[in-house]
């Protein structure tokens, strides 16, 4: 078996870039190890203090030691990103984080090198592809066998977890993905103050949407000029970042009927309906703005649909507020817009929780307005108020109409976060 891991404050964890591939002294023609300790230049900047990312360890382990495990094997991105600093990129390869009493280490694949060991709180393990399943003996270096294990019921698949029980033979699996989504649902002050800080660049992305927006304009080209605003605000504000993944959805006409869907080559055309959505991501932390615009002035239709949209966006930013249940606050719009025929254009529901996720990973699950939800909102909690009506085409006001603003759960109420104006007012684009 590979030497003894050290824990991360261990004078093996501080050697310097001389022991780049350190351990792979154990290599020879006939035989090569399952892992080392890749060691290659110092410690980055991460998006947090080393007292964040301890206190969010002090609440992981507190989860251990409440259901009696001896490690958690975290393997989504966003915890993985929540608990460490380090955001991996999978490729088809499996990666974690193994958290003991005493223990925080992520476990990455060759192919990223040192990467990974400098942006990452704690230390970190790199496992090679000599052989298949070496990344299921360095979660067992560290993790241990025959013991009671947490993992993410919700991430590991099937196949995988057959790996885990074959390596770690653990007297027990249990699943804290539920957990570790309640504590993340808790922002603390450091989180609130950068998803604040991502707010504010979605706005400035939606005011450069807004500034090239004319006839004739593609789709593609007008969310490009959004894209590239935020990048350039991002690496401004945070210098020492990681820059990925900021994206922006600007969809027109017949394409504003999903809130999901790609941006196109469409040209705008006069009396188009459009929809703009920002998405900064900061270090694993998405922000969002999404607004209903229109090329020119509505017709009578669709403005009376845009304005009963924006009617129950105001009821329900006016609704978070501690104490109200996520399915509390979903029946009000829902009355709201069952007291206007409108319900039945309803196609997801009202909002969710902000954090470490993005459009490929992450989701607090727990904290979504939606009927079948119970969680109780808390100072603290941070979501978005979202309401979306889709008429399909061929009806009068025809489209997909979406506001969405974030908003800080305070001690009494809310603070709106967003800045950029919503509404007919201020989204008629002149021809």
């Amino acid at each position: 078996m590979a030497r003894t891991m050290a824990s991360s404050d261990s004078p093996a964890s501080r050697i310097g870039t001389a022991a780049l591939y350190a351990g792979a002294e154990q290599e020879t023609s006939m035989t090569r190890p399952a892992h080392s300790r890749i060691v290659n230049g110092d410690k980055a900047p991460l998006p947090f203090a080393e007292i964040e990312y301890e206190a969010r360890l002090k609440g992981l382990r507190r989860i251990l030691s409440e259901q009696n495990l001896h490690a958690a094997v975290l393997t989504s991105m966003h915890n993985i990103a929540y608990h460490s600093g380090f955001l991996y990129c999978a490729f088809g390869r499996p990666y974690a984080l193994v958290v003991t009493a005493t223990d925080c280490v992520t476990i990455s694949a060759g192919i990223d090198a040192g990467q990974p060991g400098r942006r990452s709180h704690g230390d970190s393990l790199t496992y090679t592809d000599w052989a298949r399943d070496n990344f299921w003996r360095a979660v067992a270096h560290v993790a241990g066998e025959r013991q009671v294990i947490g993992y993410e019921g919700d991430h590991l698949t099937v196949t995988q977890r057959e790996r885990m029980e074959d390596f770690l033979s653990p007297l027990a699996m249990i699943d804290i993905a539920p957990a570790t989504m309640r504590q993340r649902m808790h922002k603390s002050p450091a989180e609130i103050a950068l998803i604040r800080q991502g707010a504010q660049v979605a706005d400035i992305g939606g005011e450069a949407i807004r500034a090239v927006i004319r006839e004739g304009a593609r789709e593609i080209d007008i969310a490009m000029a959004g894209r590239d605003a935020m990048e350039l605000e991002i690496a401004a504000r945070f210098p020492d970042a990681e820059y990925r993944d900021t994206w922006v959805w600007f969809q027109s006409g017949l394409n504003t009927d999903g809130a999901h869907n790609p941006v196109t080559a469409r040209r705008l055309v006069p009396g188009d309906i459009l929809s703009l959505n920002t998405f900064p991501m900061i270090s694993g932390y998405y922000t969002a703005l999404e607004r209903t615009l229109f090329l020119g002035d509505p017709d009578p239709a669709s403005l009376a649909i845009w304005e009963a949209n924006v009617a129950a966006h105001e009821l329900g930013m006016s609704l978070l507020k501690p104490g109200a249940s996520c399915a509390g606050v979903t029946h009000a719009i829902n009355d709201f817009f069952a007291g206007r025929d409108l319900l039945q254009y309803r196609t997801f529901g009202y909002g969710h929780s902000f954090g470490v996720l993005s459009h490929y990973y992450g989701r607090e699950a727990g904290l979504e307005l939606r009927e079948d939800i119970d969680t109780v909102l808390e100072p603290g909690m941070v979501i978005s108020m979202e309401p979306m009506l889709t008429l399909p085409q061929g009806m009068p006001g025809a489209g997909g109409y979406r506001e969405h603003d974030i908003l800080v759960i305070t001690a009494e109420a809310n603070e709106n976060i967003t800045g950029f104006p919503y509404g007919p007012e201020h989204n008629v684009i002149p021809l």
